[in-house]
């Protein structure tokens, strides 16, 4: 038996951001906390969403760090609760949305945060008493918008998952307009974000087949358009499909993810180097591709069509060469990651909640010697 449930409301157009109180008021919503970070507070992206809740009273929370932590969604929730806030307006990629989620988690249910993560049975203690929350997506990559997990840094140093349906963002609003001034290389890295997050969910074992179609789509979508994308940072087409591309990815994660975010979550935890979740799910995706294509060939086979790709065994190939063309890094070791944290680095994967949906078994051996591919040994 296949249980399917799908999701939540969705509001995708050039131009839509301008409803943003309308949209926040029909979720419930009529004093938000709007959740951002230092480098979006700055900007003209910011200010226009400021701009469209300009009739709704609200308070700012902008210091979200790059991987949200345990300590600023404490602090967002105190910014929350002593601004007599009802709800959430997140905006920006994956870090603010997820520090949204978590906050109107925490602002409905006891702390710490860290007993809600999925590893540690937090799901079901996570009710429909969620404050609601509008996420508005400022990059193409991450699909948290329609996402029922919140990835959040702990004190301990471990990134974990705080997932359950009650999670999800009641409204999305997905407007490419706000994507067309990223920069080449944040729109290089959210773009394979989203691919990745297409292919995993993809290639994920769970029997989902409208997810499995929709994620196929977003892949070549996403396989399409991202070069675009990068070189003509102006094209509506290009920032339309992209931002569709992301969107679809985070709408098949009811799948479960695989290998790649089970090793690109605890990097994400590291403090030092500070590393892109989307920049470590590229660099790390052509060598699980190749440890999972024997226990998934059918659906290999189907990804590289889908993506123009003359066979499954060449799609770790291709993801190298597109990584390549858009100014991605080529390993792990480029990015930073030094050997001594790798043991570490195994261990978190090894306990990772994306590992049990990975098409093939994965063993401490192998995690092993997945790092080792990625760091370019």
């Amino acid at each position: 038996m296949a249980l399917i449930n799908y999701l939540t409301t969705i509001e995708f157009d050039f131009g839509v951001v301008a409803r943003a109180a309308d949209i926040a008021r029909s979720a419930g919503i009529t004093r938000p906390l709007v959740v951002t970070d230092p480098g979006l507070a700055a900007g003209p992206v910011f200010a226009r969403v400021r701009e469209a809740l300009a009739g709704m009273p609200h308070e700012v929370y902008d210091r979200t760090p790059q991987n949200p932590t345990e300590e600023a969604v404490e602090e967002a929730t105190r910014v929350y609760r002593e601004g007599g806030c009802d709800g959430i307006v997140a905006v920006g990629g994956g870090s603010p949305i997820d520090l949204g989620k978590a906050v109107a988690l925490l602002a409905t249910h006891e702390g710490p945060i860290g007993q809600y993560a999925a590893i540690r049975g937090g799901m079901a203690k996570i009710t429909s008493r969620v404050a609601p929350l509008v996420a508005i997506p400022t990059t193409a990559g991450t699909g948290s918008e329609v996402g029922r997990a919140s990835l959040i840094t702990l004190r301990d140093g471990s990134k974990l998952g705080i997932i359950g349906p009650p999670m999800i963002p009641r409204v999305a609003i997905c407007d490419p307009e706000l994507t067309l001034g990223l920069p080449p290389r944040l729109t290089a890295a959210t773009g394979m974000d989203a691919l990745t997050h297409c292919i995993e969910t993809y290639l994920s074992p769970r029997v989902n087949p409208p997810a499995d179609a929709i994620a196929l789509d977003g892949a070549a979508r996403a396989a399409r358009w991202i070069r675009t994308a990068v070189a003509e940072g102006a094209s509506r087409e290009a920032r339309w499909n992209m931002m569709m591309a992301s969107l679809q990815g985070g709408l098949t994660f009811q799948k479960g993810l695989g290998a790649v975010h089970s090793m690109s979550h605890p990097l994400g935890g590291l403090k030092d180097p500070v590393l892109h979740h989307g920049t470590l799910n590229a660099v790390i995706l052509p060598a699980v591709l190749r440890f999972n294509h024997d226990h998934a060939v059918a659906k290999c086979d189907a990804l590289a069509k889908a993506l123009g790709v003359s066979s499954g065994v060449a799609l770790p190939g291709f993801i190298e060469e597109l990584n390549a063309a858009i100014g991605l890094p080529r390993s792990l070791r480029a990015m930073g990651v030094e050997d001594a944290v790798l043991p570490r680095m195994v261990d978190g994967a090894l306990a990772d909640h994306s590992t049990a949906t990975n098409p093939r078994p994965v063993s401490r051996a192998d995690f092993e010697g997945l790092f080792a591919a990625a760091m370019g040994r």
